[in-house]
C-alpha cells in the first residue's frame, strides 16, 4: 500500500487528539503541521509527537509548499469550508471536522468544490462508528427492525466554561439561536436510515436561564428541540443543549420500527436496550421485554468492529476517531466514495441550518436544501 503524507490543520487542539487514531494505522504519515496559536517551542512539540517534519503557521503555505496527499481539518467550525476548499482545489484529499459548514450559501461553494476535484471529502463525524451505532446499523441493515419510522438524538453537554476559553464557540455555537451542531446526533440516525434525508425542520427553544460571567444573556435559548421529517415519511426529534447546568448526556438515541425499538443507555450503569419481534418465540409473542444490545449482538453473531475492537478503544471518542481515520484512509487507497461523503455530509449539517430560520420565524416548518440538486 502507498504511503499517504497528511497535513493537520489545528495540530495545537482537536486536529494533534487523532495522534492514537492515526498511529494505529502504518498507511499513514504525518509530515507537516500547521497552528496559528502555537509558540515556536509548542509547535515542535506538536510537530515531534506527531512525528512531522514540517511545521507552518500559513495554512496556504503548508498547502502550496509541501507535497501532501491530504489534510485533516481540526480548526474552529468558521474555518472548515475555507480550508477544504483550498485544499481540494490542489486535488488534495479532506477529512474535515463536524459540521461541514456554518451557512448554507458557504455550503453550495463547497459542494462546487468538491465536484470539481479529483479528490475526496469526508467529514468526520465519529459517533457514527461508536460500537452501538455501528452495532444497531447491522441490525437495521439485516431488516431486524422492520420499517424504521422514528428516532431521536440528544447532545446534551454543558460548555459554558468551554465557550470562554474558545471564543469562537460562543459566536459560531451559542450565540445563534437554532442547533448549528447537529451532526453528533443526527448523524448516525441517518446511517441507520441511508435510504432517506430530512426534507423539512421546525424548532423550538426552552428560553434564557443563563448568563456568561459578564452577566450577558447567550443568543442561543438554553434547550433546543427540532422535529424532522423525511422524504419517506419518518419522524426525527433531536435535542441540543450546551448552556444548561445538568451531568453531560451527549449520545443518546432511540429508534423505532415496525419489528423492533431500541434505547441507549441514558447511564453508565445501565445496558444500551433493545427489543426485536425476531427474538421472541411463539409462546412469548406479546412480552415484549428489553434486552441488553450487547448479548443480542453476540446471538446474531454481530462484531461491529471485528478485529479492531483494541486500537478503537484506545483512540478516543468511543472508537470514532480510529474508524473515522480508518474510513477515509481507506477511501483514498481504494479510490472509493466514503461512507460520509459531500452530499452525507450535508443531509447530516444542512437541517441544523435550516433551523436558524425557523427559530426567527416562530418555529416555523422550513424546507432543507438537498445538495444533490445544487
Amino acid at each position: 500500500m502507498p504511503t499517504i503524507d497528511l497535513g493537520i490543520v489545528g495540530a495545537s487542539g482537536r486536529g494533534g487528539s487523532f495522534q492514537m487514531a492515526l498511529d494505529a494505522y502504518n498507511d499513514v504519515r504525518v509530515s507537516a503541521v500547521c497552528d496559528i496559536n502555537l509558540y515556536d517551542d509548542d509547535i515542535e512539540e506538536a510537530a515531534a509527537a506527531l512525528g512531522a517534519t514540517e511545521t507552518y503557521r500559513d495554512y496556504n503555505a503548508m498547502l502550496v509548499q509541501h507535497d501532501l496527499d491530504a489534510v485533516l481539518i481540526g480548526t474552529p467550525v468558521q474555518h472548515h469550508v475555507t480550508q477544504a476548499i483550498g485544499a481540494l482545489d490542489r486535488d488534495i484529499h479532506v477529512l474535515s471536522e463536524v459540521p461541514t459548514s456554518v451557512g448554507i450559501g458557504e455550503s453550495r461553494d463547497l459542494v462546487r468544490a468538491v465536484e470539481n476535484s479529483d479528490a475526496t471529502y469526508m467529514m468526520a463525524e465519529n459517533y457514527v462508528y461508536m460500537w452501538s451505532n455501528q452495532a444497531v446499523q447491522e441490525l437495521v441493515d439485516r431488516g431486524l427492525f422492520g420499517e424504521p419510522y422514528y428516532a431521536e438524538g440528544e447532545y446534551l453537554h454543558e460548555l459554558k466554561d468551554l465557550h470562554e476559553r474558545t471564543p469562537w464557540r460562543r459566536v459560531w455555537g451559542s450565540d445563534r439561536n437554532g442547533i448549528t451542531y447537529p451532526t453528533h446526533s443526527l448523524g448516525p440516525i441517518l446511517q441507520w436510515w441511508q435510504d432517506d434525508r430530512v426534507e423539512r425542520v421546525t424548532c423550538a427553544g426552552s428560553g434564557y436561564h443563563h448568563r456568561d460571567p459578564r452577566g450577558e444573556k447567550y443568543g442561543m435559548e438554553d434547550g433546543c428541540v427540532m422535529l424532522a421529517e423525511t422524504e419517506r415519511d419518518r419522524l426525527i426529534k433531536i435535542r441540543f443543549d450546551t448552556l444548561s447546568d445538568r451531568p453531560h448526556a451527549m449520545d443518546n438515541y432511540q429508534m423505532q420500527g415496525t419489528e423492533g425499538a431500541y434505547e441507549s443507555a441514558r447511564s453508565r450503569d445501565e445496558p444500551d436496550r433493545i427489543w426485536l419481534s425476531d427474538m421472541e418465540t411463539a409462546d412469548r409473542s406479546h412480552d415484549y421485554e428489553w434486552h441488553d444490545l450487547g448479548d443480542v449482538t453476540t446471538n446474531y453473531g454481530i462484531e461491529p468492529w471485528g478485529d479492531a475492537l483494541d486500537s478503537a478503544h484506545e483512540a478516543g471518542h468511543g472508537g470514532g476517531d480510529f474508524f473515522v481515520v480508518k474510513t477515509f484512509l481507506d477511501s483514498i487507497i481504494a479510490g472509493e466514495k466514503p461512507p460520509i461523503g459531500i452530499h452525507e455530509a450535508m443531509d447530516m449539517t444542512l437541517p441544523g441550518l435550516a433551523t436558524l430560520e425557523s427559530m426567527r420565524n416562530d418555529g416555523e416548518w422550513v424546507p432543507v436544501p438537498d445538495s444533490r440538486e445544487w
